[in-house]
């Protein structure tokens, strides 16, 4: 069972060079070429890339069983020589171990958590139970031979520089008022959000801003989704909805009659925050930008639809 102790959101360090770092996959698995690309560019940051003895097992589409993927992460958690664990990919599998982790050490001396999609359970896990801060942000898996604003982003973030990020929001949603507003954020995919409701990794969302993005989903889904968070009071109180890529969407031969984006505009209405579309993150290829969860942030809407969303300093 994880400690649950409310922690200071601001007492993870973040990295210098000579820092040791460590992959995981805590979900779907990975083979020693898909990572190499990310191994090397990482490395070239300044940074020692443990690769745990391990890590490329597999067990059907996991990377190995819950009890071996478990052992390994759980490792990772406990050593205090990794500054940070970078989760190698998504997909699914990260719920079937969360119950198996134990997060005291962890808690006494913690260290930043990098991924996203599936990482959303850790993301949520961590934010609901520990009160600490996670790094929202691309994954080795998409990792290529050069690097891309994502990755770029992701040095940025790990090495604390500055964090600002612009983005014209769709013109076809109006920003309303205020201009500004700020709040921690959490949040992550969607469908994972949804599965994590009535558990103990259940994020709180009153007044802060809240992140949703998603992939691969049918229309109506995401509607099933959105109606199941509004219903469990997770869309009001907050202080903006930032939406991210809807990507990839499925209908079926009958339409539902809503993009993704209309339906998440649907069940939000009348709330009176702003939801600001087009946001730079999810699942969208080398676009995206690497945002610290659990950290508060300022989000300015300007006239024209830009948004600017930057991280408060410390």
């Amino acid at each position: 069972m994880p400690l649950c102790v409310m922690a200071d959101m601001e007492t993870i360090p973040y990295l210098r060079k000579g820092d040791r770092v460590a992959l995981a996959a805590p979900a779907r698995a990975v083979s020693p070429d898909e990572m190499a690309a990310a191994v090397a560019e990482i490395s070239s940051w300044g940074l020692d890339v443990a690769v745990p003895e391990g890590l490329y097992e597999r067990e059907g589409q996991l990377a190995g069983s819950d009890v071996h993927r478990a052992m390994l992460m759980q490792r990772l958690l406990d050593d205090d020589s990794i500054r940070a664990i970078i989760c190698c990919r998504g997909g699914y599998g990260s719920v079937r171990i969360v119950d198996r982790l134990d997060f005291t050490r962890f808690s006494l001396k913690p260290k930043w958590i990098v991924g996203y999609s599936d990482v959303t359970v850790l993301h949520s896990h961590i934010h609901s139970t520990l009160g600490l801060p996670t790094l929202h942000a691309t994954m080795p898996i998409n990792f290529g031979p050069a690097p891309t604003p994502a990755t770029k982003s992701l040095r940025r973030a790990l090495f604390g520089e500055k964090i600002e990020y612009r983005w014209d929001a769709d013109s076809s949603f109006p920003v309303p008022h205020p201009s500004s507003v700020e709040g921690v954020v959490v949040g992550g995919n969607l469908s994972i959000l949804y599965s994590l409701l009535g558990s103990r990794s259940q994020i709180d969302t009153h007044s802060k801003i809240l992140l949703i993005e998603d992939l691969d989903e049918y229309l109506y889904h995401i509607d099933r989704m959105m109606q199941a968070l509004r219903r469990a009071d997770m869309l009001s109180g907050i202080k903006a909805l930032i939406v991210g890529g809807l990507s990839d969407m499925h209908d079926n031969t009958i339409p539902f009659g809503r993009t993704a984006e209309q339906i998440v505009a649907e069940v939000v209405a009348g709330y009176g925050y702003p939801v600001l579309f087009g946001a730079p993150f999810g699942h969208i290829g080398d676009g995206n930008m690497a945002l610290p969860l659990g950290r508060m942030a300022r989000l300015e809407m300007g006239d024209a639809g830009n948004v600017t969303l930057s991280l408060k300093d410390e």
